[in-house]
């Protein structure tokens, strides 16, 4: 009787592991789509910065504003840009910007309307309040800042799989 309960429960273990890995996937097709709606709202009120110079020239100013960091996983052979986007995202993780890694700058520069491929852009902050001083976050950028705290300690960083455009 208790070896046929162990098994019973092992099973029920392995059933919900597997259907958590489901959720968990389904959850990343989700998030790229979730990463595009954030992208398009904060171009259209003109609060994303793009380009890797523009970041840095943004961030090193008035890091506070920054709610996102986007970056492309970095092409082979451009060792000069990658070291960049490394010192970047220690930047970021220093003042506690959240950054997301995304499968293609290709993809990325697409949804921006880019003809020029671009590895990395900024989400500002919107601000509300009698002073300004009150963060405002739409739905995608309330899960996104879900999402990324979810993952904010883990020794890894997922890369998020953008839909094609």
């Amino acid at each position: 009787m208790v070896v046929e309960e162990t098994k019973i429960q092992k099973y029920q273990q392995e059933s919900m592991t597997l259907k958590s890995m489901a959720i968990n996937e389904m959850d990343y097709s989700r998030i790229g789509r979730t990463v595009k709606a954030a992208l398009v709202k904060a171009q259209s009120e003109s609060r994303l910065i793009v380009g890797l110079s523009a970041a840095v020239t943004v961030l090193s100013k008035a890091a506070e504003g920054t709610l996102f960091c986007l970056l492309a996983e970095p092409q082979d052979g451009d060792s000069a840009t990658h070291m960049h986007e490394v010192l970047l995202e220690a930047f970021c993780y220093e003042n506690d910007i959240y950054v997301i890694k995304v499968d293609c700058p290709i993809k990325l520069s697409r949804i921006l309307g880019k003809t020029s491929i671009e590895s990395c852009c900024l989400i500002q902050k919107t601000w509300t309040g009698d002073n300004n001083n009150e963060e405002l976050l739409n739905k995608p950028e309330t899960l996104l800042v879900d999402y990324c705290e979810a993952f904010w300690d883990s020794p890894t960083s997922t890369v998020i799989k953008l839909p094609n455009v």
